[in-house]
């Protein structure tokens, strides 16, 4: 038997440790370094010239990342466009506090080194509308406090299309998201907010839309109790950094890690967890009362919805469309989601990949499936092909190319680890939430070496295949096709088997003897050899047989012996007559077939079709093969004709496939196919026309099919029976989804060795986990602000900044900002509560309580 490495297995160890006991969800996701920046920015309300939440502050004096930024890589270690907005708010916070000053100094070389290479990549008219917001105001105020802030390759297009969202969108309105006065912190004075339009928007946690940096900002204008509580709680609760929203949705986080156990290709080594928690969440989600969600939450929502109703459906739970299509009757919501396609780009391919699994008569998901993949296609056409504006391009043009049904778990497992974007959790409002990278790293390691050891032995596997191939005398018949390597792929790729899978290698050999077999009964043996090896078969005896047909009956004779053996071993039961019956019958319908075709007898369609279902020979693989499953297939189930619905189905759908995409090739032939006889009886009929309606049957017989394979109450067999029916379809439409690539000699080799032979591609990246883990060389808050005040000359920190003159000088492109600003000391008799010293500004309505 084949067992995983001890390698694999201390990880596996670890990870269930770490992440699957009582662990606290939040540990498992990464610090905001922008939020916990503008947490840091605060003044103690009892010492105003020390920060209030010191740990903030050394969060932002202990992550900086050795290139000068703070923030989040890409799946490559590199900065993105949202390290520039976080990098400028550490700066500012450790300027506000005049510690780190060689830190600001990085910061400040990264933002201008990197500054023009993160707005060239945005497009024309398509800056994201969080970073035209809060960029220029980042910027404002970095300038404001004293930074020498040059940005000679500044686009203008950021602050013009921040002057757009100004003059068109209201404070608080449903269709822009996130609410524009979640952004508080950023708002120039030009928008004229009073303590009112601030307090009656607070959340009943106290907080401004759950987002941490405008929550912080409130507090320091309106010097607000319930925010300051809110606070409080929030660093309590994320003492080493605080996430983009507070509170998090934890099960969404658990749901979040179980589908990247999925995507990864470890749920197999997680299955006693992922159940455990799946059921406690079921036992939840069939106590929600209503699926209306507020406006604020829709895209957490709206990704929790989508993941449960997936990975629930997936594992046999019973879910309701209206778990994730309640959006659909709400036009507030839709509009919201339409006017920011990149913002929920994301959410709707979760949406997409969950109406994968609809059932027939849920017309409401494909109402879900029609909106998510027009705001996908949107999406993808609005960054080109920039991989950094939409880290999950290549996800998404996946999922719009292929069905799910014809992409292989295997081939997208490695595309998951390749691309690492499973550290996306949900769009915060400056940024992605992500996984810890400590977890992360974990999780892509352990999937490395997974996918690596599965592709030795399949490598191991390949090369048995290769010779039993050969000993049988099948890989060189002289006619037909050798498609040794195309079955022993479609069954290693389709899912994930145990390692010392007995499955693999039956349903590979099955497949090469089908495919051997056909082509004999269609282009090479004549009628008389034809009827001599099917009497062999009924016989079960060589005797009379020659040349392609004793080798084809020898080597079908050494599979069956095999398969019964080990069977007889393992159960105690001898099922040698129950595969040959089997056998027998597939051996009869190429007969049939073959009578038809060589004496030009038309059969009706139902006639052929009952035949078809047969020789296409998807029962005569599974059926068997499904006796080595754990549990395994009772005998009694292998009785030909008497096939449960779920079988009949898959036989009927592979069939239509095929023809599809092989009714040309078979005219040539003169061979019988369904369409061709649609064509024969109906000559007026336009091919194409009848193709699509082909393809409609297709997938109404999909929608039956998938019900039976996932619920209960169907099809009476077992789960990992019922899970081999549908890779089979998996296989069979990944072969004949747009051309028939089984009779391809070469289209298919790249999946191959990416299966098989091809090394992941996973480009070096720079460790995160110091983001996480205290550095060798922590640095400590000076003593200055333990013991005593320091001395701390008065910062104008305020983005309420007007700005009266900007202006670019041409010859060099540099961006030159004035502002004009008056700071005070306050009457005693002015002072506010807090003690903090006020700001006043031409224009705004309330002052900043920051010094």
């Amino acid at each position: 038997m084949e067992f995983p490495p001890s390698s694999i297995e201390a990880q596996l160890q670890t990870i269930k440790e770490t992440m699957f006991s009582d662990m606290d969800p939040y540990s498992l996701v990464m610090p905001s370094a922008y939020e916990t920046a503008w947490l840091a920015m605060i003044p103690d309300s009892h010492q105003n010239m020390n920060p209030m939440f010191m740990s903030c502050l050394n969060w932002v004096l202990n992550n900086q990342q050795e290139e000068g930024f703070w923030g989040d890589c890409d799946s490559h270690g590199n900065s993105t466009i949202e390290c520039l907005t976080s990098t400028l708010a550490c700066i500012i916070a450790l300027k506000r506090w005049n510690v780190g000053a060689k830190m600001i100094d990085k910061g400040l070389e990264y933002v201008h080194s990197n500054a023009k290479k993160h707005l060239n990549e945005i497009k024309d008219d398509q800056c994201p509308r969080w970073f035209a917001i809060v960029f220029p105001t980042m910027v404002e105020l970095s300038q404001t406090v004293g930074l020498k802030i040059e940005l000679k390759e500044m686009e203008s297009e950021t602050l013009n299309q921040r002057q757009r969202i100004l003059k068109t969108e209201r404070l608080v309105e449903s269709c822009h998201y996130p609410p524009l006065l979640s952004y508080l912190e950023v708002l120039p004075s030009s928008y004229y907010i009073d303590n009112e339009d601030i307090t009656k928007h607070f959340c009943e946690d106290g907080s401004l839309f759950q987002s941490p940096s405008a929550t912080a900002f409130a507090f320091m204008v309106t010097g607000n109790k319930q925010c300051l509580s809110y606070l409080e709680s929030l660093v309590q609760r994320c003492p080493n950094g605080v996430p983009t929203t507070y509170p998090m949705d934890e099960e969404l986080i658990k749901l979040c890690i179980i589908n990247h156990l999925h995507r990864l290709g470890l749920a197999e080594h997680f299955g006693p967890e992922i159940e455990e928690s799946l059921e406690q969440f079921y036992k939840n989600y069939t106590n929600r009362e209503s699926w209306a969600k507020p406006i604020n939450s829709i895209e957490v929502q709206l990704l929790k919805d989508s993941l449960a109703f997936r990975l629930l459906r997936m594992h046999g739970y019973n879910v309701s469309p209206c778990s994730i299509c309640w959006f659909l009757c709400d036009e507030k919501i839709k509009d919201a989601i339409q006017n920011n396609p990149d913002r929920f780009v994301n959410v709707m391919l979760n949406i997409h990949r969950a109406t994968d699994l609809k059932f027939s008569g849920e017309h409401e998901l494909d109402e879900a499936r029609s909106f998510s993949r027009s705001l996908l296609q949107k999406s993808i056409s609005m960054v080109g092909a920039d991989h950094d504006q939409n880290p999950i391009r290549t996800l998404v043009e996946q999922e719009l190319k292929l069905p799910w049904t014809a992409r292989l778990d295997h081939l997208e497992h490695r595309i998951w680890i390749e691309e690492n974007q499973g550290d996306l959790l949900w769009r915060g409002k400056t940024s992605f939430q992500r996984l810890s990278s400590i977890h992360n790293d974990k999780l892509v390691l352990l999937a490395k070496q997974n996918y690596e050891f599965r592709q030795s032995i399949y490598k191991k596997e390949l090369q048995e295949l290769k010779r039993w191939s050969k000993d049988w005398g099948l890989n060189d018949m002289g006619f037909g096709r050798e498609k040794t390597m195309y079955c022993y792929f479609a069954i290693a790729a389709s899912f994930s088997l145990p390692y010392d899978s007995d499955v693999r290698m039956i349903v590979a050999k099955s497949a090469i003897l089908i495919t051997v077999a056909d082509d004999f009964f269609d282009m090479e043996g004549s009628l008389s050899d034809l009827e001599t090896l099917l009497d062999s078969i009924e016989r079960w005896d060589c005797s009379g047989l020659s040349n392609h047909g004793k080798i084809i009956f020898n080597a079908l004779d050494n599979l069956v012996q095999e398969m019964a053996a080990k069977y007889l071993q393992r159960q105690g039961t001898d099922i040698t007559n129950h595969i040959r019956e089997i056998w027998y019958e597939t051996f009869d319908s190429w007969m049939t077939e073959s009578k038809w075709s060589r004496n030009e007898r038309v059969p009706s369609i139902d006639e052929y079709l009952k035949v078809g279902m047969t020789s296409i020979a998807t029962h005569t693989i599974i059926l068997p093969a499904s006796c080595f499953m754990n549990p395994s297939l009772p005998p009694s189930k292998l009785r030909p004709p008497q096939y449960e619905n779920i079988t009949k189905l898959v036989m009927v759908i592979a069939r239509l496939l095929n023809d599809i995409q092989s009714y040309q090739k078979e005219k040539d032939e003169g061979k019988l196919n369904s369409i061709l006889l649609c064509l024969e009886k109906n000559p007026e009929l336009d091919v194409e026309e009848l193709t699509a309606n082909v393809r409609g049957i297709i997938e109404k017989k999909k929608e039956e099919f998938l019900e039976q394979v996932l619920m209960d109450g169907f099809a009476d067999l077992p789960k990992p029976c019922n899970q081999l029916h549908l890779y089979c379809l998996k296989v069979f439409q990944m072969f004949f989804n747009s051309s028939n690539l089984y009779d391809s000699n070469m289209e298919l080799l790249g999946d191959i060795g990416k299966a098989i032979y091809i090394p992941l591609e996973i480009q070096s990246s720079k460790s995160l986990l110091h983001l996480q883990e205290p550095k060798s060389k922590k640095v400590d808050l000076p003593l200055k602000f333990q013991n005593s005040k320091p001395n701390l000359k008065p910062l104008p920190l305020s983005p309420k900044v007007p700005i009266t003159n900007c202006h670019i000088n041409r010859p060099s492109n540099h961006l030159v900002w004035s502002t004009n600003l008056s700071m005070h000391r306050l009457p005693k008799t002015s002072t506010s509560r807090n003690g903090y010293w006020k700001m006043t500004r031409p224009g705004p309505n309330f002052s900043v309580c920051f010094f």
